[in-house]
């Protein structure tokens, strides 16, 4: 993770760079579209929100970019390189080395403590660092993001917020390019949206780090420096709001 300020789209080659993508799902013997031709960048240092009705393919396109998914047709080229066309095996390798996931629902693990869930995604690897240093960064990014006084809590004694605060330390610990999050808000109530919200907003401003999540929820908009639109598995707008928000 760098310390810089976020690098502008002009000053950058795009970080992501999805060309024609289509992906479909069997349902039984339909074929059922769940995106159709889209084309989209991202540039390092971005604050995107992915936004559509329920069904429009929101999900799919954060999974297609995350590596979770392979999309059925298209291009996706992460940092330059092309990985539709990887396994499922090279595919996660991309996936624990270069992007963070914020999942919905928390995801994280019930017997384990704040530190041991945030640390977690880096004993995975194969190339691991040594644990004095690891339990250091873990304990200064907890710090980073309000968990301190909250390290040795297990995910059953601490509120929806604090949970998603533990899922975006977890995110970050592995030092992504990407952080993605679906719906990231959706569990919340309305101040502690806004509260993580500011604070991916901070983590994007002071550090540098490159948010792209999805949600349905209006309020989120005017935090995003740009907003795309999805409908029916298609991208139908993809501008700045900088100029609307104030940002």
């Amino acid at each position: 993770m760098t310390s810089s300020a976020p690098t502008h789209a002009s000053d950058s080659q795009p970080l992501v760079v999805l060309r024609s993508i289509v992906k479909s799902y069997q349902l039984g013997k339909t074929l059922v579209p769940a995106l159709q031709g889209v084309d989209l960048e991202l540039h390092r240092g971005e604050f995107t929100v992915v936004m559509g009705p329920s069904g429009s393919g929101k999900s799919t396109l954060l999974n297609i970019i995350g590596c979770l998914d392979r999309p059925s047709s298209g291009s996706y080229k992460f940092a330059g390189e092309e990985v539709s066309d990887r396994d499922f095996d090279k595919l996660a390798g991309v996936r624990n080395e270069k992007i963070g996931i914020i999942f919905q629902s928390f995801n994280l693990i019930p017997v384990l403590n704040v530190i041991e869930n945030v640390e977690f995604p880096c004993l995975m690897r194969r190339r691991r660092e040594p644990m004095n240093s690891l339990r250091e960064r873990v304990h200064k990014l907890c710090e980073d993001v309000g968990l301190g006084p909250y390290v040795k809590h297990r995910p059953d004694e601490l509120s929806g917020g604090q949970r998603q605060r533990v899922a975006i330390a977890r995110a970050l610990i592995t030092q992504p390019e990407l952080v993605l999050a679906d719906e990231p808000t959706a569990n919340l109530d309305s101040k502690t949206s806004e509260q993580i919200i500011a604070l991916m907003q901070h983590l994007n401003q002071q550090m540098g780090v490159t948010f792209l999540f999805s949600t349905h929820d209006p309020r989120v908009m005017q935090h995003a420096k740009r907003v795309v639109y999805i409908a029916d598995g298609k991208i139908v707008d993809a501008n700045p709001v900088a100029a609307a928000s104030g940002h």
